[in-house]
């Protein structure tokens, strides 16, 4: 007989293979990587790595990880993640989620969203505490 642990959290989910890293990997840049893959996370944290990196605003940088957080929670629920769980760092597919959710948060707090920055990075650091780590903290 086997019995479930009902004190157990849910599994980890896993995002499938995401098509865009090929393309961003081969060194296509994100805008247009961004059109060709509109709902992949990996494009979308790209863009706004891409927007840090050249000094963009921080309206910009908020408003890019923001699209593809939104488009990472659509993906996560079509792959069984029920809201709350491990979505792990180590699993490179979950990456462009994180960064995003990473992204968004450090945008907020540097427009002074606060609440949102808390809120952001207690999820992360719930959701993935070695990106967290990686991402926040570095």
């Amino acid at each position: 007989m086997s019995f479930t642990d009902l004190m157990a959290g849910p599994p980890p989910t896993n995002l499938p293979v995401d098509p865009a890293v090929a393309e961003l990997d081969g060194g296509s840049a994100p805008a247009a990587v961004v059109r060709n893959h509109p709902a992949s996370p990996a494009a979308w944290a790209a863009l706004a790595e891409q927007a840090v990196e050249q000094g963009a605003d921080d309206v910009t940088v908020y408003a890019y990880s923001r699209v593809g957080y939104h488009r990472s929670l659509d993906m996560l629920r079509r792959n069984g993640w029920k809201g709350h769980g491990p979505v792990p760092w180590e699993h490179e597919s979950n990456r462009g989620f994180l960064t995003c959710l990473a992204l968004l948060a450090k945008a907020a707090r540097a427009i002074g969203e606060t609440d949102e920055w808390e809120r952001c990075s207690t999820f992360l650091r719930e959701t993935s505490a070695t990106a967290a780590d990686e991402l926040l903290d570095a």
